[in-house]
Formats: C-alpha cells, structure tokens, sequence
C-alpha cells in the first residue's frame, strides 16, 4: 500500500460578525496540519472492503452494531493543482445541468478533495469493514468512519435543486 500524508494549510481567520464571540481570538498566521490515512478501499471479486491498518483495528470495537457507517475519503485520483483549483461544475458531469459551485453539489473536483459515502454495514470482522457498496475506487486511502446515528444525523424540510433529485 502506499503511504503519504495530507496537509493542509488553513489562511488567515475571517471575522464572522455576530457569529463569533468579541473576545474569541482571531488567528492571521496560517496553521498547518496533517490527516494520515486509516486505511484504504478495496474491491475483491463482489465485494466491497475497506481495509484498516492493523494500528487501527481496535476503533473497530463496536461498529458491528451499526448498520450504516459515514466513509470519509481521499479523491487522491483528482489530486493535482489543477482539480483544486475547480470551482464550477455542471452536476453530474452532465452540460444540462446549470453551472453550480462546487459547495453548492458533490463534484470530486475542490479544493480539498474530501469524499463522502453513506454505505450498509455487511460485517466487520478484524481490520475489515465490509460494505455493500462504495462510491471510490480500488485504493483510495480512508481518512476516518463515523457510524451514521438517525436522530443525529437527519434533516427537516431539505430542499434540493430539481437536478439533484433522483437520476
């Protein structure tokens, strides 16, 4: 598997008017950090795996009583300067749909190439979370799983554009 490191470098602190406390302090030096992959996603035969190193195994401890869990990844197939710096897309990869911002749909191009997926829960069984079905491709690196919990995880009155609803 191979090994890297992602790193960000976050800017100077805006000022949020009213949404921020008066004594909070304000940061104008840019910080870094860096998230080291967990894992990665692998597909054998029909299914769908994502592999955790073995240092990880124990935050495994209970997943087993989910039946979804939250897959946040790395688009590291996008990962150039130029995917970055994307920030219209037509939806879908589809010229029908208007023009949208990248904040505004879930395009693989942005600035920080974060990925999403909601998956079904098959069977965790030592590093190994099998899942029924991924949207990331054979060796994409895993950043952190979240176990998705309704009553915390749920929305009233969602709205979406007329392209986002179902193909």
């Amino acid at each position: 598997m191979i090994r890297f490191a992602i790193t960000f470098v976050l800017a100077a602190a805006i000022p949020l008017g009213d949404a921020v406390a008066a004594d909070a302090p304000q940061q104008a030096a840019a910080t870094e950090f860096r998230i080291h992959p967990i894992g990665h996603i692998k597909k054998a035969n029909d299914r769908m795996l994502i592999v955790l190193d073995k240092k990880y195994q124990d935050g495994l401890l209970g997943l087993e009583q989910w039946s979804h869990v939250q897959v946040i990844w790395w688009f590291d197939k996008n990962d150039t300067p130029q995917q970055r710096s994307i920030l219209q897309v037509h939806p879908r990869g589809n010229p029908q749909n208007p023009l949208t911002g990248v904040f505004a749909c879930r395009a693989p191009v942005r600035p920080n190439l974060i990925g999403l997926s909601l998956c079904k829960v098959l069977a965790v069984n030592d590093n190994v979370v099998e899942v029924e079905t991924i949207d990331a491709f054979e060796g994409t690196p895993v950043l952190d799983l979240k176990p998705f919990a309704p009553g915390q995880d749920l929305a009233s009155g969602v709205k979406v554009p007329k392209w986002a609803g179902p193909k």
